[in-house]
């Protein structure tokens, strides 16, 4: 059965490039489901702006009231999407305890590291980045995981390496760890879609 997938963004600066990459995959069928609502809680967000471009249903959903009103809003939005799967992209919160108890095992979030190291609260886009050069690793890459009630401590469902280079800053390390990540996340939900996905305690194993 066709997934159907909502997509949460947050910030007024995202480029909404995973967003773009998950509603190509499906149009692509590499995925076997649907974009179903993008959720992002600034109205003049770029990236709510491309998925409206795109033919998405975008919603913006406020972060401004009491953390309460907020997750009951979201919980009720998702329920009006009919989602499956809760795809975070530029997510830049934690999600409400009472979403993910909702959805639990269904909920993924891409962090642009290799957890469980530089991850955690203030640990993405370029701090994360950063972060991985001071500490002198010689490998970064970008990790697919489900979420918990924490920052990035949820099971791994897929890692993809990408090699430190000598003279790499933030920035060009960030381009080339986005590229992997365009890839990775798509594949991890098209996993999800097809049903390969089975979650045993933190081990995330992928079937035939």
């Amino acid at each position: 059965m066709s997934v159907r997938i909502a997509i949460l963004m947050s910030g007024r600066h995202g480029r909404g490039s995973n967003m773009q990459a998950i509603a190509h995959a499906c149009a692509s069928g590499q995925i076997d489901g649907t974009v179903a609502a993008v959720i992002g809680n600034q109205p003049d967000s770029p990236a709510l702006a491309k998925a409206a471009e795109m033919g998405l249903t975008a919603i913006h959903l406020s972060t401004k009231s009491a953390e309460e009103h907020y997750a009951a809003a979201l919980l009720a939005t998702l329920r009006e999407a009919q989602a499956d799967l809760i795809c975070l992209a530029g997510y830049m919160r934690k999600v409400p305890d009472s979403v993910v108890s909702a959805y639990a095992g269904r909920i993924m979030n891409i962090h642009a590291a290799l957890l469980p190291a530089f991850g955690g609260k203030g640990m993405y886009g370029l701090h994360a980045h950063q972060a991985v050069l001071d500490y002198g690793a010689k490998v970064s890459g970008c990790t697919v995981h489900f979420v918990d009630e924490s920052y990035d401590t949820g099971p791994i469902i897929l890692q993809t390496p990408v090699p430190v280079e000598e003279n790499d800053t933030a920035e060009t390390l960030a381009a080339r760890v986005l590229a992997a990540e365009h890839a990775a996340y798509p594949h991890a939900v098209s996993l999800f879609a097809s049903g390969r996905l089975n979650l045993e305690g933190r081990r995330v194993r992928i079937g035939e």
